[in-house]
């Protein structure tokens, strides 16, 4: 081999997707808006060229650990990549997404841009989907869903918040006409994003409606003409979940809502398999 291209060899490979081969979980840097913001990345051994992506977004106080969701397992055997990004800190030094909590009022960051802006990396650097990504998060993760799918659903072939609740801001502001389907998973007696909703902002993370108000709002949008309630058998531990599915929407767009009776403010306690329900729901899109 010529001296030039003993040189090149190394820089051509490091610029060729690595898909396709055995992967741990990589923490990589990508610079958005002046700030040079991380995520881990994990790739699924022999993942095709065009493969599904999905962004888990952790809670507030949250980190992008790949072990505290378990989407790992389920993503090797369904055949997509997991990114875990990770939120900046706000004015009380923790770790977040800006979604426009009170206390955010002063937080300069543009979460929804590092997103937009992350997907297209991951496009370009891994050869991922651009059609088919999906997003879901928990608490604050999943409030982050809600503004996703408020500004920017059409980034997304659908959402998946879990915990997560919609502000009367994103109500009030929500103008884009594009729907995208929505699954929320939410226990009854979550004492942290209230299943009752906080109209009062009591708690002080902003007016928030009800979980099935929010749900419905989704599933009006959609254009859903059906609503279908079944009780799912219960779990190993008792838990009981009604699943409500609507129905019918435009391009067969569904949204749904499990409502985990007694359920607490939790991504594993929910009386289902999270990750395997979220990627049910998430695989109808996938085109």
């Amino acid at each position: 081999m010529k001296p030039f291209f003993r040189m090149l060899l190394p820089t051509l490979l490091l610029l060729i997707p690595t898909i396709g081969c055995a992967q741990e979980d990589r923490t990589e840097t990508l610079r958005s808006g002046g700030i040079d913001r991380t995520y881990t990345i994990h790739l699924p051994k022999d993942l095709p060229p065009e493969a599904p992506l999905v962004i888990v977004l952790h809670g507030y106080g949250g980190s992008a650990d790949p072990a505290a969701f378990g989407m790992n397992p389920t993503a090797d055997r369904h055949g997509f990549a997991v990114c875990y990004p990770q939120g900046e800190r706000d004015g009380r030094g923790t770790s977040c997404w800006n979604v426009g909590y009170p206390f955010q009022a002063d937080m300069p960051v543009d979460d929804i841009r590092f997103l937009d802006e992350l997907i297209g990396h991951l496009h370009r650097r891994y050869g991922l989907s651009r059609r088919n990504v999906f997003c879901t998060g928990m608490s604050n993760g999943g409030d982050m869903c809600y503004l996703l799918a408020s500004r920017r659903p059409e980034l997304f072939a659908a959402l998946g918040p879990v915990a997560g609740f919609m502000s009367v801001e994103i109500l009030r502001r929500d103008d884009n006409p594009h729907p995208v389907p929505l699954f929320e998973i939410h226990g009854t007696e979550d004492r942290t994003t209230r299943w009752e909703g906080d109209l009062e902002n009591r708690d002080g993370w902003g007016a928030y409606l009800p979980i099935p108000m929010a749900v419905s709002y989704w599933a009006a949008k959609n254009k859903c003409l059906r609503e279908q309630t079944d009780t799912l058998p219960a779990a190993a531990d008792g838990r009981q979940v009604i699943a409500h599915r609507y129905t019918g929407g435009t391009d067969g767009r569904e949204v749904w809502l499990y409502e985990t009776v007694g359920g607490t403010h939790s991504w594993h306690d929910t009386g289902v398999d999270t990750c395997e329900e979220l990627w049910r729901f998430f695989s109808r899109y996938v085109q």
